[in-house]
C-alpha cells in the first residue's frame, strides 16, 4: 500500500466529482494520480484541470499494482458495475450517493466488499456535521420527550439558475430527480434522528421544468409508534434552504433556515444551543479505515438503508400510494 494513498477517480459525471478528486489531491493520506471516465473527452477535460493522467480503459487502470484506492461519481446506473470492478480488483472505494439504485445491488456491493477486505465508504456528509451531533445530543438526553414529529428539508436553484447539469434529468443514468440525489440528505437525517427504520412511505413528486424526473418531491414516512418524519427536496428554490424542525412531547427543535443556527424551546421561549464542530469526514473515515482495516459500520448501515428509502420514495411516487421499504438484508 501506497504512503500517501494513490487514489483514481472514476467518473467526472456527477457534480461532485471535482470535490472528491480535489480532496484526494490535498488530504495528507492521498494522491490523486490519475481519471478515468466513459466519456473520454470529459475525462481528458477533467485530467487537466487536475494535471493528472487520463486513462482510457478502466480494468487497466484498476490492474496497476501502484493504484490502492478510487472515488466513484459516475451516473447513478453504472455504480454497481463499476464499483464491483474496482472491489475485484482489490481497491478501497469512496463513493457518491446513492450507494446502489436498488435494495439487492447495495447488498450486493457491500457483501463484495467485506469479502474482498477492502474498505467501502458512501458520501454521507450530514452524518458527521457539527449540528447533527448537537441535535443527537439532545435527542439522547430526552430533552424533548417522545420523538412525535420531524422535517428535514434542502433546496437549492439547480435547474433555476442553470449550473445543475442536464444530464441529472435523464431518468436512466440519474435513477431519479430531486429525491435520488439531493433529497438523500433529509431522507437519511429523518432515519438517523429517529432512531429506526420507516414502516411505509408516501412520496409526492413534481416537475415545474417540465423535466422527465421530478425536481420538488415531499417524502412522508411513518415510523412505529405514530411518529411521522418528513423530507423533502427542491432543484428549483432559490435562495437554497437546508432546515431541520423536530417536535417532540416536551419540546421542540429547529436548525438553519429564518432561524439561523440550532435552537430549542422546551416551554420557555426559544433559545440557542451551542453547535459542535464537524467529525472529521466520511472521506477521512475511509482513509483510517484502510489502515486500520476497520470496517464503516454506522456509514453502512446509514447507505443501505438509504437505498431502501430511496427506492421506496420512487416507487411510492410512481404507483401513487404508500410503499413498505424493503427490510435489511439481516433480517430477511
Amino acid at each position: 500500500m501506497s504512503h500517501p494513498l494513490a487514489v483514481a477517480a472514476l467518473g467526472f459525471w456527477h457534480v461532485h466529482a471535482g470535490d472528491y478528486a480535489r480532496v484526494a489531491q490535498e488530504h495528507p493520506g492521498t494522491t490523486l494520480v490519475a481519471i478515468w471516465d466513459d466519456d473520454p473527452e470529459r475525462g481528458r477535460e477533467a485530467a487537466e484541470t487536475f494535471g493528472v493522467e487520463f486513462v482510457a480503459d478502466l480494468d487497466e487502470l484498476l490492474a496497476r499494482d501502484g493504484l490502492d484506492a478510487v472515488t466513484v461519481t459516475t451516473s447513478t446506473d453504472r455504480h454497481r458495475d463499476v464499483i464491483l470492478r474496482a472491489i475485484a480488483a482489490g481497491k478501497h472505494v469512496f463513493t457518491e450517493k446513492v450507494l446502489a439504485p436498488r435494495v439487492e445491488e447495495a447488498d450486493e456491493l457491500v457483501a463484495a466488499a467485506d469479502a474482498a477486505g477492502v474498505s467501502l465508504v458512501v458520501s454521507l456528509p450530514r452524518l458527521y456535521h457539527g449540528y447533527t451531533a448537537g441535535i443527537e445530543e439532545v435527542l439522547d438526553a430526552g430533552t424533548l420527550g417522545d420523538l412525535a414529529y420531524s422535517r428535514v428539508r434542502l433546496a437549492h436553484d439547480g435547474w433555476i439558475a442553470g449550473w445543475l447539469p442536464d444530464r441529472f434529468g435523464h431518468p436512466t443514468e440519474a435513477i431519479g430527480g430531486a429525491l435520488t440525489d439531493l433529497g438523500c440528505h433529509p431522507a437519511y437525517l429523518t432515519r438517523l434522528f429517529h432512531r429506526s427504520e420507516p414502516l411505509r412511505i408516501n412520496a409526492t413528486y413534481a416537475s415545474l421544468t417540465g423535466r422527465e424526473v421530478e425536481d420538488n418531491a415531499v417524502v412522508t414516512a411513518e415510523f412505529a409508534g405514530g411518529r411521522i418524519g418528513v423530507f423533502e427536496a427542491s432543484l428549483v428554490q432559490g435562495p437554497g434552504d437546508f432546515t431541520i424542525e423536530l417536535r417532540g412531547t416536551r419540546g421542540a427543535l429547529s436548525y438553519g433556515g429564518a432561524g439561523g443556527g440550532l435552537r430549542i424551546d422546551t416551554g420557555d421561549g426559544w433559545r440557542e444551543l451551542p453547535v459542535p464542530d464537524d467529525k472529521p469526514g466520511a472521506f477521512d473515515e475511509w482513509v483510517q479505515r484502510i489502515h486500520d482495516g476497520g470496517r464503516a459500520d454506522a456509514n453502512l448501515d446509514h447507505a443501505l438503508a438509504l437505498t431502501r428509502m430511496v427506492v421506496a420514495a420512487n416507487a411510492s411516487a410512481a404507483e401513487g400510494r404508500a410503499v413498505t421499504p424493503a427490510v435489511p438484508a439481516a433480517t430477511r
